[in-house]
């Protein structure tokens, strides 16, 4: 009957109040409700001097008191219990004197002060509640309520601490519900007057992949958008008025404010709030839902199973222990609640998590957990701790393979270091890989033009294989300028500091020049001949020096290769001559049948295996 003499727009309000949780009552002025113990009630301002004797119980909070014709405002509402001394002196009436006394306690007066003090005052406001006391219809208890609705002005968000007149009461703290949850609603925003009008209209249209966002508003320019989940979440910046459907979820909200807009107010709505997601897209956000679980060990020893559950939204729902996936389904399950308002965070990725942890649990049978979320039809599940003993095996393994492949995979790039390995160790033992010297290049005397563009392409195809090299050829000028023999231990030093090797073009000509050398040098009857010589024939007789110089030291054939180009012309029996003897033991090579091998023995230097 009471609800029949509000107007509609207030019966859909109070609807709307429930599920920001501000109450309204249709109250303009202040006003006291008292239960049938306590008549006559009155409310008043009053002054705090602490004499009250009556003792109270008492719980502030906010509603809005609303006019009948809808303007609204915040009030503050004190319920009280009062508890009434019953103490009567026991003294013997009777007759006419029982029946005055009895008339008498009836109906006392009483009366109960509360105040409230603003943060920033120093100066309380009271007010003071007369009544009278009805014994007879008092509990036994000798407890009755009584409501009080206090319409002074109130701001959003106000700090209010409230005590009653009496000392040594305790007091307690209330805080005003702030603008945005008050003017959250579209009918607030009209019937409360501190209420700012909504700027923009925030329209939402499901496409296939998405919703899109529709705003209306009088801004030339659009509004500044974000999307949060739950009331309290982070409200993460929007570029784009388009969400993608793997985002959205019942608790999602979108906010829109103009930037230029200095207030804290912004536009609001939560389409999904009150309906839910619609049937088809449930199952999408089932989809955002994650566990993890891990198994941990205590100080004393004992296992703990601990859970960790993320979800979009704050989820009511129980997590249940099983044994392994296998046999996960069945059983007596121990089980711990999900509750939707507590012991949940928002996290760095503004998805809302909790956990909770199983202790005492067999490590060898307890190591999964099965997820039951009110709303769902099916169990989420088995999520299971990863199995430690099965990772260090499978781990080494993969490890072993992992080192066999690398290994195969070396052999076969590496597979030419290898050969010349190989091929230098049948030439003289273990050797170092890889090193890449200086090479020096002499021509034969009286060398031909055939075999003078044979020794220019060997230069040429060294140095394309990172060589460094020097061609007799090649440094005619520095020849001229420094000599031809100063010019030949320049090219010596240089194999000192970097390595390397002379190679010594021979053909039938320089064979015959070293035998007769030899033949001359063991006679002592080398000055006694006077014949015009080339400057190749110079720089190859100093060679010979060299080479002699070196066998008698044994390191002539790390020094010195001796090259042989292959001809057509050439006869048979001049190519299969032995060496003259000077020139016997040295690695000797044919161009261009034998250029790789060439290569390998320019590449490789021999260690120091034996005493120099």
């Amino acid at each position: 009957m009471f609800l029949l003499k509000w107007p509609v727009w207030c019966i859909y309000f109070i609807l709307c109040s429930s599920s920001s949780g501000l109450e309204i009552i249709e109250h303009h002025s202040d006003a006291v409700i008292c239960q049938q113990a306590f008549s006559d009630c009155t409310i008043k301002d009053g002054v705090y001097n602490p004499g009250d004797t009556v003792d109270i119980q008492f719980e502030p909070s906010f509603k809005l008191c609303c006019e009948a014709r809808g303007n609204c405002t915040l009030c503050l509402f004190i319920d009280t219990e009062v508890s009434i001394p019953t103490e009567v002196e026991n003294e013997s009436h009777s007759g006419d004197d029982e029946e005055e006394y009895s008339e008498n306690t009836r109906n006392e007066k009483s009366s109960v002060t509360i105040c409230y003090q603003q943060a920033a005052s120093t100066v309380p406001i009271c007010k003071k509640v007369e009544f009278t006391v009805n014994y007879p219809i008092l509990t036994h208890q000798n407890k009755s309520k009584i409501s009080m609705v206090i319409t002074d002005e109130f701001h959003f968000s106000s700090k209010l601490s409230v005590y009653p007149n009496k000392l040594n009461s305790p007091k307690k703290e209330v805080v005003a519900p702030s603008e945005e949850k008050v003017c959250s609603q579209k009918l607030r925003q009209k019937y409360i007057p501190v209420c700012p009008v909504q700027k923009f209209l925030i329209n939402h249209v499901l496409k296939e992949n998405h919703i899109e966002l529709q705003i209306e508003g009088n801004n030339k320019s659009p509004p500044s958008l974000c999307v949060k989940y739950e009331e309290n979440g982070h409200c993460r910046r929007l570029t784009q008025t388009i969400i993608h459907l793997s985002s959205i979820a019942p608790c999602m909200c979108i906010q829109a404010w103009d930037e230029d807009d200095l207030g804290p107010w912004r536009t609001q709505t939560c389409p999904f709030n009150k309906t839910g997601l619609p049937s088809e897209l449930k199952h999408l956000m089932w989809k955002n839902i994650s566990v993890n679980v891990r198994l941990s060990k205590i100080f004393d020893g004992s296992s703990v199973l601990l859970w960790n559950l993320t979800a979009p939204c704050r989820l009511t729902g129980e997590v249940s222990l099983c044994y392994k996936a296998s046999i996960c389904k069945g059983g007596n399950k121990e089980r711990q609640a999900i509750n939707a308002v507590s012991k949940w965070r928002q996290n760095s990725k503004d998805v809302w998590e909790t956990q909770g942890a199983f202790e005492n649990v067999d490590e060898w049978i307890s190591q999964c957990v099965m997820v039951k979320i009110k709303g769902a039809q099916q169990e989420f599940g088995p999520f299971c701790a990863f199995d430690t003993g099965r990772f260090r095996w499978t781990l080494l393994v993969v490890g072993v393979m992992l080192l066999v492949s690398l290994t195969g995979l070396m052999i076969y790039f590496l597979r030419d270091y290898v050969k010349k390995w190989a091929w230098s160790w049948r030439h003289g033992g273990f050797v170092k890989i890889g090193k890449k010297g200086h090479v020096v290049l002499l021509s034969p005397p009286d060398v031909d033009k055939s075999v003078s563009e044979s020794i220019c392409q060997l230069g040429t195809q060294l140095c394309s294989q990172g060589f460094s090299v020097s061609v007799d050829q090649w440094c005619r000028r520095d020849q001229c300028t420094m000599g031809p023999l100063p010019w030949l231990y320049s090219q010596l030093q240089k194999l000192d500091t970097m390595g390397g090797r002379i190679l010594l073009v021979l053909n039938q000509k320089a064979l015959e020049k070293t035998e007769e050398w030899t033949l001359l040098n063991q006679d002592r009857e080398v000055g006694d001949q006077q014949q015009t010589r080339s400057t190749y024939s110079d720089l190859f007789t100093a060679s010979l020096f060299i080479i002699q110089a070196h066998k008698r030291l044994g390191t002539a054939a790390d020094r010195f290769v001796l090259v042989k180009v292959d001809s057509p012309q050439r006869q048979t029996h001049s190519s299969d001559r032995r060496l003259p003897e000077l020139l016997q033991g040295l690695p000797l090579f044919w161009l261009p049948s034998q250029s790789h091998s060439l290569a390998a023995e320019l590449t490789v230097v021999e260690t120091n295996m034996e005493a120099r």
